[in-house]
């Protein structure tokens, strides 16, 4: 085996630590890394893997960054999913003999980026920490900002929900989770570590009394120290809140609406999030998807924010002046973040000082509007002692870097004062001796020149050195160039002593001042926090204000008795993505007496969409915004339930039936009078009579159970009937006409069934080929003429057939045991032949078909027949 190098034992060493990171290993400029580190990051990275002892025996893979960039290589690896180890040098290499020391500074991981150009300003970056026990409970924080929230539940269906709501970029777990939930969780992260073991350290939580929600926030501070191994004060003090506390939509409800993601693109465009996003302020970006995320259903909450909306709607004037004030708002959450993680830079603080400085204006504007009263927003506050602070300290155009001077004002401290002074005489000095050794010399190209190796010097060109003599001038020879020559005098190394000593003294002293000044900001971190927070929400309010106005939107009303009364509605996504006047709107009336429509009409002539608009007008009320419609009432709901489109989860492997099914078992189960159920073309997946037979036993159930509020299409006009026998259901179709062949949508929803799909029309309308449609409608023809044919049977003959059938039930219930099989009676009509297998005997026996239709009878007498044959 090949001898280990020193700093290949050190490097090995460091790395055994950190197993699951790419390590990059500080030295000199560059951050290297080393063996499968090198092959993966070359990969990921595009740069060139190159080998360490490339002429041995075993060469090793290596590759490097230059550290002054290493920050964007970090966040791309970061952001597909790796996490890196900071290796730096903890000593100076010229101070040091043989060795230097390294060690492990930081770990960037998905979940606890602070860099501002490796997060999305409009996006909270989470982390999450999962525990298993009795019950499930998890934490979940932004380090960027200092947001800390812990909650618990006893079903992993909530727990899938809010994973999926949080939406993290690194979990923590204690134990190993079940194949099936790791599985699941993967979909919404890849980044799940395990992390078993945990320090000495108790971090104070006031508010987190529930013991497993106490550890799972123990779990992610102790994992975020661990990582960052350094000052997070600004992490605030855990929330507590249970799930209940908001309107709870599940993954699959959040999806099909598209509130916040696209389900063709997986892009913004195209969401309710676009649609309402107005705000001048990433922290308000990030609250109203908050607010979209968790709907209240507390009505006096839901009510204060309207207030607040309905002010800024009165007061237009106002509302744009607010509007610019917000421009000059930074993001102060990420600002004080990054002060209390000190990576904080002068030009953070020239941020910060003008986002503070609006405080007084958006108060005075406040104050403005005649009959606004707002209590939360009473305790914004001007920071008047932190602005007069930083407005004398930091210039206001400084530098990136806080080691290279330049930072401060002057008159700011006395003593860099005086260095700065002696550092701009000494230059001063130097432009005059420039000047008179020109003179003296009569060389008018010499220059007096500077770099970081050599000082200062005295730099002539090989042109004109012909018949100079630097002895005759004392110039003594310090480098010789290719085109010039450089020389240094006892005077310029007097002054470049002095000058270089102000200089570097001065540096050294700002950037001591600016660690002063970063440790007195940080003492209003939680001052900042709270503005932060009022800030958000007051840009989230405005731009519902900003969105009503623009779209014509109403205030909507709550209904105690229940009452989901929409008269003019429309869908908010779908009619900006139009044009507004091309926008067919609809009204939408259910109560406690009718709370199920059917809805029937053509493919695409806007069933989806329109059962859609009432769910997200129901979201958009409950956020407290006003809504697109000319009147709405609407009943506070507690849960939303969807069954939209067609989307198998391969993952878990589920078809696109069983999915269905899942999610019509969930809105079936959970679902209250208080709830949104929309189910659109439920059944489709399997067989006709099945599916038919589904979607019949659900809206029964519905209309028998739990009375929610339901929305229903379907393609099956078999079930238009079921308003007959169905009180709480009311048949209306979207209409459409049927003009020489060609199919017109109004998009007019109204009261009735149909009872034709128009499938080949709208198949015409998607341009299939003549030759499919010209066949399509000749099967139809002979499908339809088929089952007219079949279909030819009589009251007379339903009567017969559940007469029949009750005479088999009240026969076979009078067999015994012992009876042979060939003692059962048949149906007097030859259905069946004599010879039926028994399981379908059984079947036959267990059936009451005296309490079917006669449709249904006949259906499953068919259904039977068949699998005889």
């Amino acid at each position: 085996m090949a001898k280990v190098t020193p700093m290949m034992k050190q490097y090995l060493n460091i790395k055994d630590q950190y197993e699951d990171c790419l390590l990059f290993f500080r030295l000199g400029d560059f951050y290297e890394m080393f063996f499968e580190d090198a092959i993966e990051a070359s990969r990921v990275l595009e740069i060139t893997l190159t080998k360490r002892d490339a002429k041995k025996e075993n060469p090793i893979p290596m590759c490097g960054v230059p550290y002054h960039s290493a920050d964007n290589y970090i966040d791309t690896l970061v952001q597909n999913g790796y996490k890196v180890a900071i290796c730096e040098q903890m000593e100076d290499p010229t101070q040091t003999k043989g060795m230097v020391k390294r060690e492990v500074v930081r770990i960037v991981t998905p979940g606890t980026v602070m860099q501002e150009n490796g997060i999305n300003e409009k996006e909270n970056n989470f982390i999450l920490s999962l525990i298993q026990a009795d019950d499930f409970a998890l934490a979940y924080c932004d380090v960027s900002t200092g947001e800390l929230k812990a909650t618990h539940f006893t079903d992993e269906a909530t727990l899938i929900n809010e994973i999926t709501t949080i939406n993290p970029n690194e979990i923590i777990i204690q134990q190993p989770l079940s194949d099936d939930l790791k599985r699941q969780v993967s979909v919404i992260t890849e980044t799940i570590t395990l992390k078993e073991s945990l320090s000495d350290v108790q971090y104070e939580m006031n508010n987190a009394t529930h013991e497993s929600s106490y550890q799972a926030t123990q779990v992610l501070l102790d994992y975020i120290h661990e990582t960052q191994k350094r000052d997070l004060s600004h992490i605030e003090n855990v929330k507590m809140y249970e799930a209940v506390h908001y309107m709870k939509m599940d993954y699959y409800a959040k999806r099909n609406l598209e509130l916040t993601e696209s389900m063709r693109l997986k892009s913004k465009k195209g969401t309710l999030l676009w649609l309402m996003d107005e705000t001048k302020t990433p922290m308000g970006a990030r609250r109203l998807k908050q607010w979209i995320d968790r709907p209240l259903i507390v009505q006096a909450d839901i009510e204060a924010r309207q207030k607040a909306v309905e002010s800024f709607l009165n007061y237009f004037i106002e509302r744009d002046t607010l509007r610019d004030y917000l421009k000059q708002v930074y993001d102060i959450e990420r600002l004080v973040g990054r002060v209390n993680y000190g990576n904080v830079n002068a030009k953070d603080l020239i941020q910060l000082k003008h986002s503070i400085a609006e405080i007084p204006n958006i108060l005075a504007l406040l104050d403005s509007l005649e009959g606004y009263e707002s209590p939360q927003f009473n305790q914004l506050e001007p920071l008047d002692d932190l602005l007069e602070l930083l407005e004398q300290s930091i210039v206001e155009q400084p530098p990136i870097s806080v080691k290279e001077g330049g930072l401060f004002k002057a008159d700011y401290h006395a003593q860099l004062d005086e260095y700065l002074e002696a550092s701009r005489n000494g230059k001063s000095w130097l432009a005059e001796l420039q000047q008179k050794e020109q003179a003296r010399t009569g060389i008018r190209s010499l220059k007096i020149r500077f770099n970081k190796v050599f000082g200062y010097f005295i730099e002539i060109t090989r042109a004109n050195l012909k018949g100079f003599s630097p002895g005759d001038y004392g110039y003594e020879r310090k480098q010789t160039l290719s085109n010039a020559e450089r020389f240094i005098t006892d005077e310029l190394k007097e002054k470049e002593a002095l000058i270089l000593g102000a200089e570097e003294k001065a540096i050294d002293l700002e950037y001591q001042l600016f660690l002063e000044l970063r440790e007195k900001v940080k003492s209003y971190t939680s001052k900042l926090q709270q503005q932060a927070k009022l800030i958000s929400e007051l840009d989230c309010l405005q731009s519902f204000a900003e969105i009503a106005q623009k779209y014509n939107y109403v205030k909507p009303e709550f209904s105690a008795e229940r009452t989901l009364d929409l008269q003019d509605s429309r869908h908010p996504v779908v009619e900006r993505v139009m044009d507004h006047n091309d926008y067919v709107p609809n009204d939408c009336k259910l109560d406690d007496e009718t709370f199920i429509y059917l809805i029937t009409g053509p493919n695409m002539s806007g069933k989806s969409t329109y059962m859609r608009q009432v769910a997200i007008i129901s979201i958009m009320a409950q956020m407290g915004a006003y809504v697109p419609a000319d009147k709405a009432t609407l009943p506070i709901f507690d849960q939303i339930f969807t069954r939209i489109g067609a989307a198998d989860d391969l993952v878990s492997g589920k078809s696109t039936f069983m999915v269905e099914m899942l999610e019509a078992q969930k809105a079936l189960k959970h679902a209250t009078q208080e709830s949104l159920i929309i189910f659109d073309e439920i059944g489709r997946g399997t067989s006709t009579y099945d599916g038919l037979a589904l979607a019949q036993a659900m809206i029964e159930y519905v209309a028998n159970t739990s009375h929610a509020k339901t929305l229903f299409s379907t393609h099956y006009h078999e079930l238009t009937t079921l308003d007959e026998t169905l009180p709480a259901l009311k048949n209306v179709h979207v209409a459409a006409n049927e003009h020489h062949g060609e199919l017109i949508f109004l998009h007019k929803v109204k009261d009735g069934a149909v009872d034709d799909s128009y499938g080949i029309q709208v198949a015409k309308l998607a341009h299939l080929p003549e030759a499919v449609i010209d066949r399509a409608k000749v099967i139809l023809d002979s499908l339809e003429h088929k089952d007219v044919e079949q279909a030819k049977v009589t009251s007379e003959d339903a009567t017969e057939v559940r007469q029949e059938a009750a005479s088999i039930n009240d026969e076979s219930n009078r067999k015994t045991p012992e009876q042979p099989k060939d003692a059962f009676e048949q149906p007097s009509f030859d259905l069946f032949d004599s010879k039926a297998e028994s399981e379908v005997e059984l079947e036959l026996k267990s059936l009451n078909l005296s309490q079917m239709t006669p449709i249904e009878a006949l259906v499953k007498l068919s259904e039977l027949q068949n699998a005889l044959k």
